[in-house]
């Protein structure tokens, strides 16, 4: 299965901690249940920007408010992290499902940054002054749609009007 841009950045960038003698790894994982954290695993969210398309119509739409689950370990010089992008679907066609969210290589190296200084502070112990860099905004002309967003549906999203 090829890597993605996201996995692809994680690895060049989680070189950081190869003088520690650990190697890192990111994976999609849709099964990832924020509700229920696997011992040992280390929890994390955070907020992007992404473009949706539908796949049985024309329309595409922009969103402010896209939810980024990550879960993490460090467990005998290997790091994992799991990913988990939150899909939103088009409320333009009924029983539409859930489209994958493309996120723009800026945003992924944001989200990337913010996800290391995770790595550092709850696998690593290390005591940073949180960064928490915010993703580019997108030019969105409507409000977040509850009733479309996985991430509400699921309760962690708490997507705002115009986002």
């Amino acid at each position: 299965m090829p890597q993605t841009e996201m996995e692809k950045k994680f690895l060049a960038k989680a070189s950081i901690f190869t003088d520690r003698g650990h190697s890192w790894r990111l994976e999609v994982d849709e099964s990832i249940d924020p509700d229920c954290p696997k011992a040992g695993w280390k929890q994390y969210s955070d907020n992007t920007s992404a473009r949706f398309k539908c796949k049985l119509c024309p329309r595409r739409w922009p969103s402010n408010w896209v939810k980024v689950f990550f879960c993490m370990r460090l467990k005998n010089n290997q790091g994992v992290v799991k990913v988990r992008p939150y899909r939103q679907s088009c409320n333009n066609c009924p029983g539409a499902k859930m489209e994958e969210p493309s996120i723009s290589s800026e945003n992924i190296d944001i989200l990337l940054e913010n996800l290391l200084e995770n790595i550092r502070i709850k696998c690593y112990g290390e005591d940073l002054v949180r960064q928490n860099r915010q993703a580019v905004p997108l030019d969105v002309r409507s409000s977040h749609e509850p009733d479309n967003c996985q991430g509400c549906k699921d309760g962690i999203c708490g997507g705002t009007l115009f986002s």
